[in-house]
């Protein structure tokens, strides 16, 4: 067989090390993406709280660590912007997180890898 593409083999270390960073890249998208979720969670509670109120009526939002006055009018806006931007970023992010585990699959069947419990087996 000729092997155009690679002149070395890469060693059975190389190999584990690269299919743990795969693995610690998905696992931390996977936490992002749970981050994420709690937030649209508590942006989807406070509009839900804040629609039937009047517009004029005064709130108060912190921006950059200070809470500042405003009323629900403008605060509301600002909100469902905000909602719909990080539910935009955790599509992407799930798309990029499919993506990486397909690549990750790839490579451990391309490796014949086999994921096992630990060294305590049964």
């Amino acid at each position: 067989m000729s092997s155009s593409n690679a002149t070395a083999k890469p060693s059975d270390q190389e190999i584990v090390a690269q299919f743990n960073g795969m693995k610690q890249e998905l696992q931390s998208i996977a936490q992002k993406i749970g981050e994420l979720e709690m937030e649209v969670d508590e942006h989807k509670l406070v509009i839900d709280t804040m629609k039937p109120l009047n517009t004029d009526r005064k709130c108060f939002r912190l921006v950059g660590g200070v809470l500042v006055e405003r009323t629900v009018g403008e605060v509301l806006p600002a909100l469902t912007t905000n909602f719909d931007g990080i539910k935009g970023i955790i599509g992407q992010l799930m798309q990029t997180y499919k993506k990486k585990e397909e690549e990750m699959n790839s490579f451990q069947k391309k490796y014949n890898i086999r994921v096992t419990k630990g060294p305590a087996q049964a």
